[in-house]
């Protein structure tokens, strides 16, 4: 990649989320999008790696909400059918607007937060998803909380709750009851 920002921006437009190997043979399952729908993307699982509660100071100010409710999934699982010309990207370390992995993509136009991108996985946001049903909604059903030393208010949900993130080793488990 040279240092040029339009040529990183075709690199990375290329690849999966944004692009599928095959888009013919991209088995479309759930269906997401923006508010306003300029962005629209598919996923080929039923269900994800792992679903969480974020309770982080990051989450609480980026979201506007005291959580966020997050589906992880491999890049490869999705794609975007739509507007993947229409995201912003953020980066919230360096703060500054650009696709540099780790970063936040949203809706240029409605500003939807629509996911949080690693070098190998996506944070979707499920209240995006068109679910079906209870029965698909399910199988997003979050396994933990983390960062719930952060939180602003208590989810007695019977569901880990950690202080940092989970499995890391130096998170500690917290009671489920304040």
């Amino acid at each position: 990649m040279g240092d040029n920002p339009a040529t990183r921006q075709e690199d990375f437009l290329q690849k999966p989320p944004y692009r599928a190997a095959d888009p013919a043979a991209f088995n479309k399952k759930l269906q997401g999008s923006c508010h306003c729908g300029r962005v629209k993307y598919w996923l080929n699982k039923d269900q994800p790696l792992n679903a969480k509660f974020c309770h982080c100071r990051g989450c609480q100010v980026m979201h506007g909400a005291p959580f966020q409710w997050a589906a992880i999934f491999h890049k490869e699982d999705m794609m975007f059918e739509k507007g993947a010309e229409d995201l912003v990207f953020y980066q919230s370390e360096s703060r500054h607007l650009e696709h540099e992995l780790p970063c936040k993509a949203s809706c240029s136009h409605c500003r939807t937060p629509i996911m949080d991108e690693g070098r190998n996985m996506v944070l979707l946001f499920p209240t995006l998803i068109k679910f079906a049903g209870q029965k698909e909604r399910d199988l997003f059903s979050v396994k933990c909380h983390i960062f719930y030393s952060q939180r602003v208010v208590d989810i007695p949900d019977g569901t880990p709750k950690w202080t940092g993130l989970d499995g890391e080793g130096k998170s500690k488990l917290l009671d489920d009851l304040p």
